[in-house]
C-alpha cells in the first residue's frame, strides 16, 4: 500500500507498471514536430461522426479501445477506467465509454486530468483493490472553441498568448506488476489563484500551480532537479513554461536544463501558427503517451516527473470576471523500481 509522505505526497510500495499506453491526434498535431510518435494520426476531425462533440467521444474510445489491444486486453479485463474531458459534463468521455461497460469514474481536472488520472489509478491499484485499472482523457479543437471562445465561423483573432487546443487523446492501462514504465510516487496538487483573468492568457495562470506542486515534492521528498532526466509540464506553452522557471528559481530551484512542456513541444509555432503552443487534455496526454513513455519503456529516460496543469475555470465564471484558479498534480514515473 502507498505509504503517505504528507497530505499531498505519496509514495507506492509495489510501483504499478504502466502496462500499456496509447495515442491518437487529429492532422494537425500530426504535422507537428512529434507527429511520428503518435499511434494514429486521423485527418478526419469528425472521425466519421455528425458533430465535433461525437468526433471527441469518438476519439477517447478509440484510443482507449487502442491501449487495451496493445496489451491484449478486452473492456472486461479491466476493474477501472478513470476519465474526463473539457465538454460540459465531460459527454466527450460519458458517451465515448459507455458502450465499454467498464466501471467509470469522471474526473474533470481540466488540461491535468491526464496526471489525475494517472495518480488516482496508481492509488488504487498500488492498494491491492484494483488490478488492471485505465486512465484517459481527450480534447477536441472544436469542441473546446466552441465552448470556451467563439464558433470557429465567428473568426475571431487570437492574442499572442493563447494556446492552440489539441485534438488528442492518451490513454494508459495500469497493472499491480509487470514492466517499465513504473510509477514510484504521486502528489496532489493545491487550488492556486494569483489572479489571472485574461482566458487567453492560461500559461500565466496555470504556472505557479505547477511551481507550487513541484516544489511540493521536491520538499517531500529531497529530491532535486538534478535526480530526473526530464521534468515535464503540461500544458504551459512557451509564456507558461519560462514563467515557471522564473517562479522556482525565487525558491532556488532551477530546473531550466530538465524541463519539457507539452504543449511547447507538440507544435511548431511558427510554422503551423499556434502562437504560445499546444492544449486541452488531450495535449499533455498524447505526448506522455506517444513520446516520453516509451523512451522511459526502453530506458532512455530513468526518472521523469509528469506534472500535467490545469486552468479550472468556465465561460461563465470567465463573464462575470472570475479569475483563473489552477491545479497541477505530479506523478513520478520510473524505468526500474
Amino acid at each position: 500500500m502507498a505509504k503517505k509522505i504528507s497530505r499531498n505526497t505519496f509514495t507506492t510500495e509495489n510501483s504499478p507498471s504502466i502496462m500499456s499506453f496509447a495515442s491518437i491526434v487529429g492532422e494537425k498535431e500530426g504535422q507537428g514536430p512529434l507527429g511520428s510518435c503518435f499511434d494514429r494520426i486521423e485527418v478526419d476531425s469528425h472521425f466519421g461522426q455528425e458533430t465535433w462533440e461525437k468526433a471527441e467521444s469518438e476519439l477517447q474510445k478509440q484510443t482507449v479501445e487502442l491501449a487495451m489491444k496493445k496489451a491484449s486486453l478486452k473492456p472486461s479485463d479491466i476493474d477501472y477506467i478513470f476519465s474526463g474531458d473539457l465538454i460540459n459534463q465531460c459527454i466527450g468521455t460519458t458517451y465515448g465509454l459507455r458502450d465499454l461497460n467498464i466501471p467509470f469514474l469522471g474526473l474533470y481536472g481540466a488540461c491535468s486530468t491526464m496526471a489525475e488520472g494517472l495518480l488516482l489509478s496508481s492509488l488504487l491499484t498500488d492498494s491491492g483493490l484494483g488490478g488492471k485499472i485505465a486512465a484517459a482523457t481527450s480534447s477536441h479543437f472544436s469542441t473546446a472553441e466552441r465552448q470556451f471562445r467563439f464558433p470557429l465561423s465567428y473568426g475571431g483573432q487570437r492574442t499572442p498568448s493563447a494556446q492552440w487546443t489539441c485534438t488528442a487523446s492518451g490513454a494508459v492501462v495500469l497493472s499491480p506488476e509487470g514492466n517499465a514504465p513504473y510509477v514510484r510516487a504521486v502528489s496532489i496538487g493545491s487550488i492556486v489563484d494569483l489572479g489571472i483573468t485574461d482566458a487567453n492568457n492560461m500559461g500565466a495562470a496555470m504556472a505557479p500551480a505547477a511551481a507550487s506542486t513541484i516544489k511540493k515534492y521536491f520538499d517531500d521528498t529531497g529530491f532535486k532537479p538534478d535526480d530526473f532526466d526530464y521534468i515535464v509540464t503540461g500544458d504551459l506553452g512557451l509564456v507558461g513554461s519560462k514563467l515557471l522557471n522564473e517562479l522556482l528559481l525565487k525558491d532556488n530551484i532551477d530546473i531550466s536544463n530538465k524541463h519539457k512542456d507539452c504543449g511547447a513541444l507538440i507544435f511548431d509555432p511558427e510554422e503551423q501558427d499556434t502562437h504560445a503552443g499546444g492544449s486541452g487534455c488531450g495535449c499533455s496526454a498524447s505526448v506522455l503517451c506517444g513520446y516520453f513513455l516509451p523512451k522511459v519503456q526502453t530506458g532512455e529516460i530513468k526518472e521523469m516527473i509528469f506534472a500535467a496543469t490545469g486552468a479550472l475555470m468556465s465561460p461563465t465564471a470567465s463573464q462575470q470576471g472570475e479569475s483563473i484558479p489552477s491545479i497541477s498534480h505530479l506523478v513520478h514515473i520510473s524505468h526500474s523500481i
